[in-house]
């Protein structure tokens, strides 16, 4: 049997939790799925990564959007990135497709897309459509990119966005 202070406790900690004031721990953390099966992407905030990627993790909110969008500087570190890591080969050098599709207009290969978290997902998890495992942490492998590599690039195909209509990406918020 729990005491009476226990009991106490309990019901004041759900009680905070319910109006907002003490954040549930199952919330702490942005939920990343994979593409190919749904299933929880296996990457976690660490030591190295940079402010904006951990702020990423925490809220599925890509900091450098915006940034990219409105600032062609801040964009110019995600192109930079996006060629050095050859996504050149397959979706052409302005993201604009080759082998691999457009991912600068407004037809997605999957509507998780329209999202930063969606196209981080798919990046850094690949897909079944022939999109390779790009996160260091997803495939395993630290020669690959890290967290904030790809908020840079998605930052960039952002700024690159050339589908017209609505930019819901512009209006994220924090998941909750």
């Amino acid at each position: 049997m729990l005491g009476n202070n226990a009991v106490k406790a309990i019901i004041l900690s759900s009680v905070l939790a319910l109006v907002g004031l003490l954040p549930l721990q199952a919330s702490a953390a942005c939920q990343l799925v994979s593409t190919k099966d749904g299933s929880p992407l296996p990457i976690k905030a660490v030591d190295e990564d940079t402010p904006e990627a951990k702020e990423f993790l925490a809220t599925c909110v890509n900091p450098y959007t915006k940034k990219a969008v409105a600032d062609a500087d801040v964009a110019k570190t995600g192109k930079k990135l996006f060629g050095y890591w050859s996504c050149t080969q397959c979706h052409g050098g302005n993201a604009g497709g080759q082998t691999g599709p457009s991912i600068t207009d407004a037809t997605w290969q999957y509507s998780k897309h329209t999202t930063d978290k969606g196209m981080f997902e798919t990046i850094a998890g690949g897909s079944n459509a022939g999109m390779p495992t790009w996160h260091n942490q997803a495939a395993g492998n630290p020669e690959l990119l890290k967290t904030d590599e790809i908020l840079r690039i998605v930052g960039w195909l952002r700024s690159m966005y050339a589908g017209g209509g609505d930019k819901p990406w512009l209006n994220e918020t924090p998941q909750k």
